[in-house]
This record gives C-alpha cells, sequence and structure tokens, in this order.
C-alpha cells in the first residue's frame, strides 16, 4: 500500500511530452481498498490540523485544481479528502460554462476572482485550463469570445494555443510568488469506466439527477480530449505548479492519492502558529485580569 502512495508515481513537476498511456487509471489491487480508506481518513485528520494553521498564520494560500473527464468523481473526491476542514478556511468553485460579463473579459479573469486569499484553501472544480480543453477540441467555442486575432475559430493555429499556455504558465507563476502553492488533479478515468459510471448514473434512481446526455455525446471526442490533456500537462507542468495523474477508475485510489498529496504539500509548507509579541502578550494578561476581576 505504501507504494500506492509514492506521489513520484503520478507527479509531472517539469514541462515536456506527456504519454498518458503511460499512466494508469486503475492500480488493480482490490485488497488494498480497506488500507486506502485508513490512509485516508489520517490524512484528512492531518489536512483539517494544518488548515487551521495555514488560517492563523495568514501568509500563505493553497489552490488545488481538479480536471477530469466526466464521471471521473471530482466532486466525490473534493469531498472526500477535504472532510472535517473548516468551511471558514475553504472555498470550493465550479466553473461552469462562461457568462456574457465573463467572456467579455480575458479567459484568466474569472479564474483569478478566485484565487484564495492568504489564509485559505481554495479548490477549482475545473479550472483555466479549460480554456486548453474544451475549447481546444471545440473551438467553435471561440467566436462567443470575440477575441481581436480570431477571424475564424475553426482555423486557430498551433500558435495559439501555445500563446494560452504561456499565459498559463506566467499566471501560475505570479502566483506562486505571491505566496500560493498551486497542486493540479488530472484525475485520470478510462473510457470503459466511465461508460460504467453513466449506466450506473441512468440505473439507479438516486443518481439520475447526475446524468447528462451531453456527456454521453462528449465520447466521440474522447481522443481528441486526452491529447489535449496530454498537451496541456506537458506544456504546463512545473516544479511551482506541479501535476498529478491520478488513477480514477478505482473512486478509493483516488481520494487516498489526493488525499496524500494535500497532506504532503501543507506539511512541507512548514506551516506555524503565530507568536505574539510582547506588546500583544501584555495584552493578553491585561484581558485576563479584567475577567478575574468579573469573577470576584
Amino acid at each position: 500500500m505504501k507504494d500506492l502512495l509514492d506521489l513520484s508515481r503520478y507527479r509531472v513537476h517539469q514541462s515536456g511530452k506527456v504519454d498518458l498511456d503511460k499512466y494508469p487509471t486503475d492500480l488493480g489491487d482490490e485488497r488494498e481498498k480497506k488500507a486506502l480508506k485508513a490512509a485516508l481518513e489520517k490524512d484528512t485528520h492531518r489536512i483539517s490540523e494544518l488548515q487551521e494553521t495555514l488560517y492563523a498564520q495568514g501568509s500563505h494560500a493553497l489552490l488545488l485544481i481538479f480536471q477530469a473527464m466526466d464521471g471521473a468523481g471530482k466532486d466525490s473526491c473534493i469531498d472526500h479528502v477535504m472532510t472535517g476542514v473548516n468551511p471558514q478556511g475553504c472555498h470550493v468553485t465550479s466553473f461552469k460554462t462562461p457568462s456574457s460579463e465573463e467572456l467579455a473579459h480575458d479567459f484568466l479573469w474569472r479564474h483569478a476572482k478566485a484565487v484564495p486569499a492568504r489564509g485559505m484553501i481554495g479548490i477549482h472544480n475545473r479550472s483555466h485550463y479549460e480554456e486548453v480543453l474544451a475549447v481546444k477540441v471545440h473551438p467553435e467555442f471561440l467566436a462567443g469570445q470575440h477575441l481581436p486575432s480570431v477571424a475564424d475559430p475553426t482555423k486557430v493555429d498551433k500558435d495559439f494555443w501555445e500563446d494560452r499556455y504561456a499565459s498559463i504558465r506566467d499566471f501560475e507563476t505570479h502566483l506562486a510568488r505571491q505566496g500560493v502553492t498551486i497542486l493540479k488533479f488530472f484525475l485520470h478515468l478510462g473510457k470503459d469506466a466511465q461508460k460504467e459510471r453513466f449506466l450506473e448514473r441512468i440505473d439507479d434512481p438516486k443518481k439520475n439527477w447526475k446524468f447528462n446526455a451531453g456527456d454521453v455525446k462528449e465520447r466521440i471526442h474522447w481522443e481528441a480530449y486526452q491529447q489535449a490533456y496530454a498537451d496541456a500537462i506537458g506544456a504546463t507542468a512545473a516544479d511551482h505548479a506541479p501535476w498529478f495523474i491520478i488513477p480514477a477508475d478505482d473512486q478509493w485510489e483516488s481520494r487516498a492519492i489526493v488525499g496524500r498529496a494535500v497532506r504532503e504539500q501543507l506539511e512541507a509548507m512548514d506551516l506555524r502558529m503565530p507568536v505574539l509579541d510582547s506588546k500583544a502578550k501584555a495584552g493578553l494578561a491585561e484581558a485576563r485580569k479584567l475577567l478575574e476581576k468579573e469573577r470576584g
């Protein structure tokens, strides 16, 4: 089980060519499920403790980015990993189809607005990467952005996407300089596993609400999406903003690996509770005296 939680198996921290076929979608050991659940429970408890220190210190922020094909379990992964975290110190933003106001701004605008403040953990359920994923697979979406450099959205060239990768790299480098630590998770789901989850949503009345017929239609673009993910990860992985390619066919595997990554990152930030100066300590002493007089 220790090997399954070795993050070096999943981490991409330098830019370069990425071959998703070399990363498993399923680790394939059912015997480890109980151990993975126990590890996640331990890690979520530790994450809760560290989040409190992060909030109290107020000098760092942690941004967790989740990307995946539909049905990969982003919502449940976020829910399980962040169990026990104080809601005051954590905020989840789910990015849907851009509004008319958002389309009137640059493609990073709405994402910059959602960057966590110092002391906070921010979670982006989908993110600015949709602009080089869904939009790359469906370049017709660019028409709504009214870009002066794009006369025909269906004819944008490689340079256009390279420019977007560069903008993303610059954005994330800027955030890192401001004390925002970034972890990016691609929940790597197999096509057969996605089919099973869609069928489960259709067959289980309690899960019908999750089903979206449009998600099934998108399966015809599966290979294009896989290539778009490989290109985006390869172009934007960095030491200060690493990608983790997480096997997602088994949700307990993905939850445990993400939980371990978040825990280890928070521990690596060397968080400390604030130390009061002499003036603040004197104020505490004075407050104690006043309270003790009340008891008298």
